[in-house]
């Protein structure tokens, strides 16, 4: 059953419910494939190779926001190199593909553009299906450049393409993009101190 499943007539309730869903829904990830995705991007950053993210609404959003995590606050007390672009910011270059190609295009033409063998892509979509993600993760498999895919609902196409999957095992968009938001800082928050002088690490803010 969905979730809300009926009319809630007090926002306390509500919010109970919203936020037991979302711990719900964290407890259904699968920890060893969080291990590979650190894996995946502590490779990346240690060889100064490049990680491209994508997503569409909520998930651009997120995308976007990985930017600024994954390069400034992992590169902050380490000696790792992270270069991170976001696909989802560069809203001239996505209007021109829409417009002049297809929206379905606009993620993968700028893979084709910059993208080199041994970067990695995360891709953020509740459904795993949107046809602009499933594009960028299949033509990033078919050219050497690893994929980690954020899903929630049944995972969809870019959960079996990716090689790493974070699944969120939810139906609500707004608690699976909470939990792939969280996600996205798990992942910085953990690369950066695994890899920082281990006194600085109670005397910084993460």
């Amino acid at each position: 059953m969905s979730f809300p499943e009926k009319r809630y007539d007090s926002i306390s309730s509500y919010t109970e419910q919203y936020f037991g869903r979302i711990g719900a829904a964290a407890a259904t990830l699968d920890h060893a494939r969080l291990q590979e995705a650190a894996a995946i991007l502590t490779d990346v950053y240690g060889r100064g190779a490049r990680v491209y993210s994508c997503g569409n609404g909520g998930s651009a959003a997120i995308s976007n926001h990985l930017v600024c995590d994954h390069s400034k606050l992992v590169r902050t007390d380490t000696d790792l190199q992270s270069r991170v672009v976001s696909l989802s910011s560069t809203v001239e270059i996505i209007t021109a593909i829409s417009n002049d190609i297809s929206y379905d295009e606009v993620f993968v033409y700028q893979l084709r553009c910059l993208a080199e063998p041994g970067d990695a892509l995360i891709t953020i979509s509740s459904s795993g299906d949107s046809e602009n993600i499933v594009r960028a993760a299949q033509w990033a498999i078919e050219n050497d450049i690893r994929v980690i895919a954020l899903t929630g609902f049944d995972g969809g196409r870019s959960a079996h393409l990716a090689d790493v999957n974070l699944h969120v095992d939810a139906d609500n968009y707004g608690v699976i993009e909470d939990v792939h938001q969280s996600l996205m800082h798990i992942l910085a928050q953990y690369v950066r101190q695994a890899h920082m002088d281990p006194d600085l690490i109670d005397v910084r803010n993460f």
